[in-house]
């Protein structure tokens, strides 16, 4: 009782007066001294009571590993009479725990100061990003931006060993130097543009990305990973994570934006596991859906993010979607509804095949051009190389990425590739493979530079082809990169033409001013690292060396690499602009050339066809979409 309330009762003006309640001093000292003797026996009493010290712990420090024992400790619930021994026995087994709880966090600090910097930072940032999602999960296990929580697992190859022969480490190591020098140098002059003129040093974009920034970052970012460029890594993630944005009032490429952005996003999340790649790559996606909006779902080439409305470039064929552009969304798509939970990526490039497999194919090839209103083929004219290419690789890709059960995607490939090899291929009269273009039923014999990334592509192949024709694929893989190599070998400066023709007493050569420049481009050495890693064959390196010192003689400036404008000149004449693909690709892969077969492994991944890697979707029971080693 508070001695305030004792107070009225204390004293009275008049003690004659006094009622026989009222209490002499005497009483009042000793009331107080029971009342004192009665607070001190119910604190005391805590400490008898059972496992006493665990509560005491557990109300005024919070333990979490006491609240745990104490949950679950059965004795807990005991009488007051066994409260001695069980005390005895409760201490003993914190002491335990203690000693156990030690132990772990020796093993965990050893394991810690066993990992590269890197690693310790992914996991501090995965745990940081476990508790936001944590924290913002609403309705339905979903965060802020209705993503579902994603268990991460890294699948194996994300960064590989050093080569054991010294020469192919001193290689690799000059591409890593080539690749800090177009970095360093777009990080100087043009931090945050799409992409870096390294002649002029200033920052460079085009109408394909509209408002969007940053092309050469997201395009860079898994070459810089699987380099093991981490500083360089982080810088790009930052800027992604503060600066990337798609909230703009403009039309860019369908085609261009999921290549490189949605492409060059999800790879950097499936190597690196920071939840920022996946947001933005989901968030890109939901707004390139409304390009699907037409009769037959076939999307226009390009669209405005703001207000969702697309159209067609005016120059294809009657208001035609491209074959190369509609055709090359699948992979990225599929993990959008793998990494979203929305099914509807899924079932926009789903539908692109209903809408194919409706249609007569002339000869069994895939003209370049459909109107997306009527679902017709526009004007009948075939390539393998550009308005075509990536069509075919992403049929035979898709059937990779599924783990080899989309059926559908793997006949259609092999029976577009069969058509392609009885209307297109041919051999020139001195022995040099090539595929032509097919116009109405006229054959131009013509190959172009993008045609190149066919030999890799066949050669990719080849094992899931017929027994039969498995061995015939590799040959005719090898004939299309040696004929690549001679474009090569023809010029001044021993890089490739845009275009090369076998016709007019020429072969492997451009004959036209507007074909002979070169822009840095990748499906040469694309080819190469395929025919390397499937053959082991040394030719294949050594002409990925000559493109090197190519590069490095002619195309490099102080302020990068620069295209140039005619590669049968005595001296190179540059264009101004280093390409983002230049970075995603073209460096990547004679990288990957000079490294071992274990890093990005074959087994494992497929990539884009900007050379973003991407997991194979695993068919198990958990239904994750990759495997960890």
């Amino acid at each position: 009782m508070p001695v305030a309330t004792l107070l009225p009762f204390t004293t009275t003006p008049n003690r004659k007066s006094a009622s026989p309640t009222s209490f002499r001093l005497t009483e009042k000292f000793i009331l107080l001294l029971v009342f004192s003797a009665f607070i001190t026996l119910c604190f005391g009493a805590i400490f008898f009571l059972p496992d006493s010290s665990k509560l005491l712990s557990g109300v005024f420090f919070h333990s979490a590993a006491v609240e745990t024992n104490t949950r679950t400790n059965p004795e807990s619930n005991s009488d007051s009479g066994s409260a001695a021994s069980n005390n005895n026995n409760n201490d003993e087994k914190v002491l335990a725990k203690i000693r156990k709880d030690h132990e772990k966090a020796l093993l965990e600090a050893k394991d810690t100061l066993q990992k590269r910097p890197d690693e310790i930072k992914q996991d501090i940032l995965f745990d940081k990003e476990k508790v936001a999602q944590e924290k913002s999960a609403g309705l339905g296990g979903k965060d802020a931006n209705h993503l579902p929580m994603v268990e991460y697992q890294r699948p194996p190859g994300t960064t590989g060993r050093e080569p054991v022969d010294a020469e192919t480490r001193e290689r690799r190591a000059k591409i890593k130097e080539m690749m800090k020098h177009a970095w360093d140098s777009y990080r100087r002059y043009a931090w945050g543009s799409n992409e870096l003129r390294p002649v002029s040093k200033q920052g460079h974009s085009s109408n394909l990305f509209g408002s969007i920034k940053g092309a050469t970052i997201v395009d860079a970012l898994d070459t810089l990973y699987i380099m093991e460029m981490f500083e360089e890594f982080d810088v790009a993630t930052d800027w992604v994570e503060k600066n990337l944005d798609f909230n703009m009032n403009a039309e860019v490429s369908v085609f261009e934006v999921n290549i490189r952005f949605v492409g060059g996003l999800l790879s950097a999340y499936y190597l690196s596991g920071k939840e920022v790649f996946r947001r933005k790559a989901v968030e890109l996606g939901e707004k390139l859906l409304p390009a699907f909006k037409t009769p037959t779902g076939i999307p226009w080439a390009l669209l405005n993010l703001k207000s969702g409305i697309g159209r067609n470039w005016p120059w294809a064929s009657g208001g035609s979607s491209i074959l190369a552009e509609y055709g090359t969304l699948h992979l990225e798509f599929m993990h959008l509804s793998k990494l979203s939970g929305n099914p509807d990526f899924a079932q926009k490039v789903m539908n692109i095949r209903k809408v194919l497999n409706r249609l007569d194919k002339p000869q069994g090839l895939y003209p370049n051009y459909l109107n997306p209103n009527s679902g017709q083929w526009g004007q009948h004219h075939v390539s393998v190389g550009g308005l075509g290419d990536s069509f075919y690789e992403y049929l035979l890709k898709a059937w990779l990425m599924s783990d080899k059960t989309d059926e559908e995607g793997k006949k259609l490939y092999y029976d577009a590739l069969q058509a392609i090899e009885t209307n297109l291929m041919r051999k020139s009269s001195s022995g040099l493979t090539y595929i032509a273009e097919w116009k109405g039923g006229l054959l131009e014999h013509k190959m172009g530079h993008l045609t190149c990334f066919a030999g890799g592509m066949i050669a990719l192949g080849a094992d899931g082809a017929p027994t039969d024709k498995t061995g015939h694929q590799m040959e005719l893989a090898a004939e299309i990169a040696r004929t690549c190599h001679e474009s090569y070998a023809r010029t001044a400066l021993k890089l490739g033409p845009e275009a090369f023709r076998f016709d007019g007493g020429v072969e492997a050569i451009a004959t036209r001013q507007n074909e002979k420049y070169f822009i840095l481009r990748p499906e040469v050495i694309e080819t190469y690292m395929y025919m390397w890693r499937f053959t082991h064959d040394p030719k294949y390196r050594e002409w990925g060396w000559e493109a090197v010192q190519a590069l490095e003689q002619h195309c490099k400036v102080e302020g990068g690499y620069s295209g140039l404008r005619d590669v049968y000149a005595s001296s190179p004449s540059h264009d101004d602009v280093q390409q983002s693909f230049y970075l995603a690709e073209t460096l990547k892969y004679l990288y990957l050339l000079f490294s071992d077969d274990d890093h990005l492994p074959f087994e494992h991944w497929v990539f884009n066809t900007e050379a973003h890697p991407l997991p194979i979707l695993r068919r198990d029971k958990t239904d994750r979409p990759n495997e960890v080693e």
